[in-house]
């Protein structure tokens, strides 16, 4: 586990009057991810859980879907210190490794978000079974338990969750990050390496707002439905529709909104 915290010097204003201190401050730093011996990517992230970090990566990147398609995986420091920063990565023989990343640079490039949600390949298998359904009155619990497990957020304020939760209600892991993204990959990347992929009838449950990404990680994993604290936005909307996954944002107390797949979503006057 690397260090996820440090200590920085910072003056806290109270009623007008400046205190310095030390203040505990969210590490970020970079993961370089290398197959065999090609970087793939060097991505910031918050120290801690790099292996899962860089296994649910590949499950979005890649043709890696099972535990057995990484032929060896392992964290390493290629500095004087300890710190963890480069996982390097062999696939199986058959296991189709990444491609090169295509950016979206300008409003002038010819990409619409039509050819954006036209390229996205549906999931390997059914993201949920005929008869699941998720209760709108869990939902908030959920996203409450998540809260209470975001340790480094209690002590910065300042890093992302995402954590699964399984179809009885049960969370099988909460990660934090940095980044929005990096903390969906390092919950995927747990249900990767438990063998536990697709997902069906999971939940993905995150702490900020939904992106076309994280959408676009959630349908690879094969989950049935995101639940966020906040919102989504218009393409994590659309692709969220066009494969029939339930989107959650907003879900507070007893209230929440149903962005896609309301069908399975049960209230007391849902059914």
């Amino acid at each position: 586990m690397g260090v996820t915290t440090d200590r920085r010097s910072i003056v806290r204003f109270v009623d007008g009057h400046g205190d310095t201190r030390a203040d505990a401050i969210a590490v970020e730093s970079p993961l370089t991810i290398m197959l065999d011996d090609e970087v793939l990517v060097t991505t910031m992230r918050t120290p801690g859980h790099d292996l899962d970090l860089a296994a649910g990566w590949l499950v979005n990147e890649s043709g890696v879907r099972s535990p057995g398609d990484i032929a060896r995986m392992a964290a390493f420091s290629s500095a004087s210190d300890d710190d963890v920063d480069t996982v390097r990565v062999h696939l199986k023989a058959d296991v189709r490794p990444p491609r090169p990343r295509a950016f979206v640079t300008t409003s002038a490039c010819g990409v619409c978000s039509a050819d954006i949600l036209s390229g996205v390949a549906p999931p390997d298998g059914p993201t949920h079974t005929p008869t699941w359904r998720v209760g709108s009155d869990d939902v908030a619990p959920l996203l409450d338990r998540m809260r209470e497990q975001q340790r480094m957020f209690d002590l910065t304020g300042a890093l992302h969750a995402a954590a699964i939760a399984s179809p009885e209600g049960e969370l099988v892991c909460v990660r934090e990050d940095v980044g929005r993204h990096n903390a969906v990959d390092k919950a995927v990347g747990h249900g990767l390496l438990e063998g536990m992929l697709p997902l069906t009838d999971h939940l993905l449950l995150v702490s900020g707002r939904v992106s076309y990404e994280v959408v676009h990680k959630a349908l690879t994993a094969g989950v049935a439905g995101i639940a966020a604290v906040s919102g989504p936005t218009t393409l994590a909307i659309d692709l969220a529709r066009r494969f029939d996954l339930v989107l959650i944002g907003f879900a507070r107390d007893t209230r929440l909104n149903v962005y896609s797949g309301v069908d399975h979503v049960v209230g007391e006057d849902r059914s």
